[in-house]
């Protein structure tokens, strides 16, 4: 015995919203509808005031428009149904529309258009053109949903980032004052030892305590720095020359800086972006590039500030600045996007070059600059 097949959930009924001068047209739309078994509901108006209104009550699925109507035409209502429903699906129904009429109606963003001799069809025009509605409507939502979770991320991003430099801020004051503070105290306590020590065994052991002592003051003295350097303070210009020279001395690399004046006025938050973004292109090179030079370009011409560092290194592969877990790189972009700049990075086997741009109308924030103010403290060297 063999299953009843379950009927068909019912079709949805479409609201019509038909602009037609003719009644006679009118019914014979009607018809079509109904030997096509279109569950619908129309409703006729023939003026321009009319249909501003039935528009107006958001009552309809679609309109279906008739091309030549008295004092105006099918396009002038697409013009009024474009203003007040962008999304709703527009159909021209016409005996006699000319190919460049329908051309142009179709290039102005009319769903479709069809002639009454082929009103056969009118129930398929129909449902085509809500697919199609339907589905502009599900990518407007989906882009609006992409585009709202790409602000939170570029929201989370710069929270990040804040909390980074506040903390390195913190821990910055705390090497300085706690660390540094005691160790000072006890490089005076070892050279108070070694100036009454008669015992040469005992000199001996103040000698390599104190060398031991040296070294740590050094190290905590370049994490202090690095974490939060007191060259930012001299202005962008002398923290860019402090870092090349330090990368320098540090890797052998010879690096060149060059600048468009000797100051360079910027935000706190700008000078730090850019800081960052030379300070991690320096670190990319001495980790991957093998490269004999870097040159460093900064200007503030033509209202715009631009840094830019380049090597004569093995360059990138495309894999690597597409990895998913280039941190550095993303980093140095959502660094950009915050001061409302841009961060470009190019690659061959010659070499690779790290371009940071960034207009200098953009207004700073205030709140950012009083708080790194108020994070500013002595980090000159230790006893």
């Amino acid at each position: 015995m063999s299953a009843t097949p379950e009927p068909s959930p019912p079709r949805p009924l479409v609201r019509i919203l038909h602009l037609e001068d003719s009644r006679v047209d009118h019914a014979l739309v009607k018809f079509a509808l109904q030997r096509s078994q279109m569950a619908c509901e129309l409703t006729l108006v023939d003026t321009m005031e009319d249909f501003e209104i039935q528009l107006g009550s958001n009552a309809y699925d679609v309109v279906l428009a008739d091309y030549h109507l008295p004092g105006f035409t099918g396009l002038d209502a697409w013009e009024i149904a474009r203003k007040l429903r962008p999304d709703l699906p527009f159909v021209v129904l016409s005996g006699a529309i000319g190919e460049a009429a329908a051309v142009d109606a179709m290039h102005r963003g009319v769903s479709d258009y069809l002639l009454k001799d082929n009103m056969h069809r009118l129930a398929h025009v129909i449902e085509r053109a809500l697919e199609v509605s339907e589905t502009r409507r599900a990518k407007v939502h989906a882009d609006a949903e992409l585009a709202d979770s790409r602000q939170r991320l570029a929201e989370l991003a710069e929270h990040l980032q804040t909390g980074i430099e506040q903390e390195r801020a913190d821990i910055a004051r705390e090497i300085h004052d706690d660390i540094g503070g005691a160790l000072a105290a006890v490089k005076l306590d070892l050279a108070w030892v070694g100036r009454h020590a008669q015992d040469e065994e005992l000199q001996r052991h103040v000698v390599s305590a104190m060398e031991m002592l040296q070294h740590a003051l050094g190290a905590s003295q370049r994490i202090m720095l690095n974490l939060r350097p007191p060259i930012l303070d001299q202005g962008l210009v002398a923290a860019v020359q402090w870092l090349a020279s330090s990368f320098e001395r540090r890797t052998g690399t010879p690096v060149v800086v060059r600048r468009s004046s000797e100051v360079i006025e910027v935000s706190r938050e700008l000078q730090l972006v850019a800081y960052r973004t030379a300070q991690e292109a320096l670190t990319n090179v001495s980790k991957h590039a093998h490269a004999t030079a870097v040159d460093i370009d900064l200007s503030d011409r033509e209202g715009v500030l631009t840094l830019e560092v380049n090597d004569n290194g093995q360059g990138m592969s495309a894999q690597a600045l597409r990895k998913a877990k280039s941190f550095g790189l993303l980093g140095l972009r959502e660094r950009a996007a915050k001061v409302d700049g841009w961060l470009d990075i190019s690659t061959s086997p010659r070499g690779t070059s790290v371009i940071l741009s960034v207009p200098l109308h953009t207004v700073s924030h205030p709140a950012h600059d009083d708080v790194n103010e108020e994070q500013q403290h002595d980090q000159g060297g230790f006893v």
